[in-house]
This record gives C-alpha cells, sequence and structure tokens, in this order.
C-alpha cells in the first residue's frame, strides 16, 4: 500500500511516501481503503517529533481519522461488510491507503455525504460531542464559550452547541474566521488581541454573569481568562495547546466560582473509551448529518501526493474548518 511517512523530525518536507505492507485484520477487525483523511494540528506536532504516537499504533505514519470502504473483515466480524462506507478515528495511521480499526469504532456514513466530507467529521465531531455532552454536560439555555470557534472542533462544536439549544460565543485571532463561524450560528464573536481582556468582554456580552462552560482549544494564558469570565459552578474543557502548556491562575476564583476544570485527550483513550465515544456520538448526534441540521465544514482538498503542502496550509492557519487529504483525484 502507499503511505505516507515521516522521514525524521522536521518542517513538512521530512512527509513523503513509500510502499509498505497493508494491515491485516484481526479478529473482529475491519480493514478500511482509505480514500480521504483530515489533517489535523496533532499531525503537524507528531511531524515535529513532540507528539508521538501510543503504542500499538504505526509511530511513522500519521493521520487520526477516515473516511472509505470497507475492504476486509476479520473472524468475528458482525457489523460490517466488504463495500460498507464509514469513517471513523484512529490513534495514527491513517495518512495511508489501508488502516485496521475495531469494527465498533467504525461509523457509518450518513447518507448523501462525500467521502470527502466524511474525512472531515471524526476527529472534529467525536471530541466536540464528547467534550460538550460528556464531560461538560452542556443543556439547552447554557451559554458556551469556544476559544479558536473557527477551527475543526471549533465549529463541530459550535453547530452541536447550537442544536443543543446553547448560546455560543466565539474567539479567533482573524476577523475573516469570527465572520465565517457566523453562518454556523455563532451568536456573539471576539477578534483577540490580548487574552487579558477577554473577560471584560465576555461579562459585558452576558450582562455580568458569566458563561455556563468553556471549550478551550487553545490553552495558555487564556486558561486565567476562562475563570475570571466563568459563572458560578461554571465548566472548563482543556482540549488544546497551541497557545502553551502553562498559565498562572487566580485559585481562589477557582474556589469561588466552584468551577470544574477538565483536562481530555482523545488519542491516548483505551479502546474500550474511544467505542464509548463512538456509540455516545451515533445515538446523539450522526442523524443530525442526514438531514443538514449539521454538516462538517471543509475548507480545501489536498491529494496525498501534496501531503507537504496541506501541513503549510494548515501551519499557517489559513484554514476555516477541516483540510482533508484525498487518495483519488
Amino acid at each position: 500500500m502507499r503511505a505516507i511517512v515521516i522521514d525524521a523530525p522536521g518542517g513538512p518536507e521530512v512527509l513523503r511516501e513509500l510502499s509498505l505492507p497493508a494491515p491485516t485484520p484481526g479478529p473482529r477487525q475491519i480493514r478500511i481503503r482509505v480514500i480521504a483523511a483530515g489533517v489535523n494540528r496533532a499531525d503537524l506536532l507528531q511531524r515535529r517529533g513532540v507528539y508521538p504516537a501510543p503504542p500499538g499504533v504505526p509511530a511513522e505514519i500519521p493521520g487520526l481519522e477516515y473516511a472509505g470502504l470497507v475492504d476486509e473483515v476479520g473472524p468475528g466480524v458482525t457489523q460490517w461488510e466488504p463495500g460498507d462506507k464509514v469513517m471513523g478515528i484512529v490513534g495514527g495511521g491513517s495518512y495511508a491507503e489501508f488502516v485496521v480499526v475495531d469494527e465498533r469504532e467504525a461509523l457509518p456514513i450518513p447518507p448523501g455525504l462525500s467521502f470527502v466530507e466524511a474525512g472531515a467529521i471524526p476527529e472534529a465531531f467525536l471530541t466536540a460531542h464528547d467534550a460538550l455532552f460528556t464531560l461538560l454536560g452542556l443543556e439547552g439555555g447554557d451559554s458556551l464559550l469556544i476559544h479558536a470557534v473557527g477551527s475543526g472542533v471549533g465549529l463541530a462544536a459550535l453547530q452541536l452547541a447550537r442544536q443543543a439549544g446553547a448560546r455560543v460565543i466565539g474567539t479567533s485571532r482573524s476577523p475573516w474566521k469570527l465572520d465565517g463561524a457566523g453562518e454556523y450560528g455563532l451568536e456573539y464573536g471576539i477578534e483577540v488581541d490580548d487574552p487579558a481582556d477577554l473577560p471584560a468582554e465576555i461579562l459585558r456580552f452576558t450582562e455580568g454573569e458569566g458563561v455556563d462552560t468553556v471549550l478551550d482549544l487553545v490553552g495558555g494564558a487564556y486558561m486565567p481568562a476562562n475563570l475570571e469570565a466563568l459563572a458560578p459552578r461554571g465548566r472548563v474543557a482543556l482540549v488544546g495547546l497551541v497557545a502553551g502548556r502553562r498559565a498562572e491562575l487566580d485559585l481562589g476564583l477557582l474556589l469561588n466560582r466552584r468551577a470544574t476544570l477538565i483536562g481530555t485527550v482523545m488519542r491516548s483513550r483505551s479502546l474500550e473509551e474511544k467505542i464509548a465515544v463512538t456509540e455516545a456520538f451515533r445515538e446523539g448526534a450522526l442523524a443530525s448529518f442526514e438531514g443538514g441540521g449539521i454538516r462538517p465544514v471543509v475548507d480545501r482538498v489536498f491529494p496525498f501526493d501534496e501531503v507537504a503542502a496541506a501541513h503549510e496550509y494548515v501551519e499557517d492557519d489559513q484554514n476555516l474548518g477541516k483540510v482533508v487529504l484525498t487518495w483519488e483525484p
């Protein structure tokens, strides 16, 4: 099979195509012929050598999601047959023509969606759905603050939250991304220059009440601002660290707000945990794609032989929503 491998830690130029043996499905596993795969910032970090793949995952092949066709089924598989259209998350390895997963991790591609559109769904929407509803307990009528609302996870969370009846405030350093997010139901957008200015803006919009929940895809200096802008008994889920791994917090605010801070990562979870996340998404959100209630946001599509250009594009923060790679012309 063709596969994109990381030759050595470094820039996009270290990515190259190799011919490797295709994996074989074991018990309860299916092999998928990958047609499309989303690009995630975790792929960029892995390429730089700062985010290694978890045990049991191909260390040299990046890629956290896929969309394609079931190619072969292993012993004991009951949910899928060759030719079925599926999508899902993996711990790595989806920058290849074939990937093997447990049959319970795969999801059916909703009718009417292309493989490219499906390739933009799993990592963004499963991460967002798990953070909003399982971890934050988001309910209708809650207010939600999303940092980096124009990202793939940000736009997925925006749509899921709006469908649930939440009010959504979003931040971005790019005003054009806030404009784009407005098309998906963003109620109030804040252009960020200095994160320290955010609490005053958020409290003004919420008439001093603060926000009930925060989905922080950025980290760093945004975390102190989260606490200052939080309503009593508010909840914060930290998903990304684009702005840095460290922050200085006023723990008095944490106590006075009776706040809950939750850190989460999807990639290193156990198989059973990922199956639970997949099932929750299947039951709670998958059908919404059929009616167009929520939809994947594809910014740009690159063929796999232009993977270096795709990484440069994401690294330069030029995308609204997802960048997708495809083996098909």
